[in-house]
């Protein structure tokens, strides 16, 4: 696809052709709040005033700050709160931290999983990217299939296992979603067998599941969770993993175990508070519910029009997965939203299933030009 994105602006790309696309991608959430947020530019204009990247060696107002704003909206459990710069590199450090934390090496994932391209985190992911990089070490990073709690208690009962490290719900592989009792289960396990369980939120967290971690609806408290990509406010590149106080041994025991020039960088971190605190507030959570509801009524009545073609919804609040009947079938819908007006990527590793994730600040008015454009877009590609 010819497109070279020049203006962006709420939840519209502009291309250099004076073309509009309503943004229904986000960068995997990236844009959760629009594109160059208002309030985001301000706070990190205001920031320039007095802070810059800062200095990872020393103590730093704005980046305890914001771990103060993490660790009082996370799990319970949670203490402590490590930076990072990308995705990858937030997954590398919860890796490594509960490698310390249990003394063992062996780290479990779900097959078509993906969890970044950094050195631990892709040979957690897919074959397609662990063999390319002779990151395929089978003796250290094993694949269960997703749902079926039976492998993965298959997998833990040797009690070698580091980690379980799971995307809550797994955006890459196309939203398939967790059946009950499943992700339950997996904690469950992890606590008899002395594994700790990893909560990749870097996609389903920050309300796009209508609550700010999507784990959280499972009831579970993880003892690592991954944040990132939508924590930027789309403006700074910020991550962070947060810690429960049992795994985080290392951080007292040598706390440059892990150094980052530019992980917790203080003008993300202002970025990060303003988008936690819009993100947080209570006109931010009633919307999310009102577009759930709004988009899983029209997506419905687009499948009822297309049935043998729309042939699956996967939704959990405002992640969304639409299934079609085609080998690659997204990427035929995918070409057709893009002459429509709309731009969103089929999966990756699952091109039947188109990844769908509309704004969590979206207007009604433009949620239905969306479900209008879809269903032309999915008629015409069908």
């Amino acid at each position: 696809m010819p497109l070279v994105i020049d203006r962006r602006e709420g939840y519209f790309l502009h291309d250099l052709d004076g073309g509009r696309l309503i943004d229904v991608h986000l960068n995997g959430g990236t844009y959760n709040l629009g594109h160059r947020n208002p309030e985001v530019v301000a706070a990190v204009r205001d920031g320039l005033d007095h802070f810059d990247i800062g200095n990872h060696h020393f103590p730093s107002i704005a980046r305890t700050a914001l771990a103060e704003a993490l660790v009082a909206s996370a799990p319970p459990g949670i203490g402590k709160v490590v930076y990072g710069s990308g995705g990858g590199e937030a997954v590398d450090i919860a890796l490594k931290t509960a490698r310390h934390a249990t003394g063992r090496r062996r780290i479990v994932s779900v097959v078509k999983a993906y969890h970044g391209h950094t050195g631990l985190a892709v040979a957690a992911g897919d074959d397609r990217f662990t063999r390319m990089f002779l990151a395929d070490r089978l003796d250290e990073f094993t694949q269960v299939p997703f749902n079926d709690l039976d492998a993965m208690a298959k997998v833990l009962r040797d009690g070698d296992v580091a980690a379980v490290i799971m995307e809550t719900i797994p955006a890459t592989y196309g939203f398939p979603l967790p059946a009950p009792g499943y992700l339950e289960g997996v904690k469950e396990l992890c606590e008899r067998h002395g594994t700790l369980y990893i909560a990749d939120e870097v996609q389903t967290g920050l309300m796009r599941t209508g609550e700010l971690w999507g784990i959280t609806k499972h009831g579970i408290a993880p003892d690592l969770l991954v944040t990132g990509k939508g924590l930027s406010g789309g403006i700074y590149p910020i991550t962070a993993v947060l810690v429960a106080e049992h795994a985080a041994g290392w951080l007292r025991e040598d706390g440059f175990g892990h150094i980052s020039s530019f992980g917790g960088a203080e003008l993300g971190c202002i970025a990060a508070l303003k988008t936690l605190e819009i993100t947080l507030r209570p006109s931010t959570r009633e919307r999310v519910a009102a577009l759930t509801e709004r988009f899983a009524h029209g997506l419905a009545e687009i499948r009822e029009r297309y049935p043998d073609w729309l042939v699956g919804i996967r939704q959990n609040g405002l992640v969304i997965g639409l299934e079609f009947d085609h080998p690659e079938g997204a990427k035929l819908v995918m070409r057709q939203l893009y002459e429509h007006g709309i731009w969103a990527i089929f999966s990756t590793l699952d091109p039947r299933v188109l990844q769908f994730k509309p704004g969590i600040l979206l207007s009604d008015e433009l949620a239905d030009e969306i479900l209008q454009r879809t269903a032309t877009a999915i008629g015409k590609s069908r």
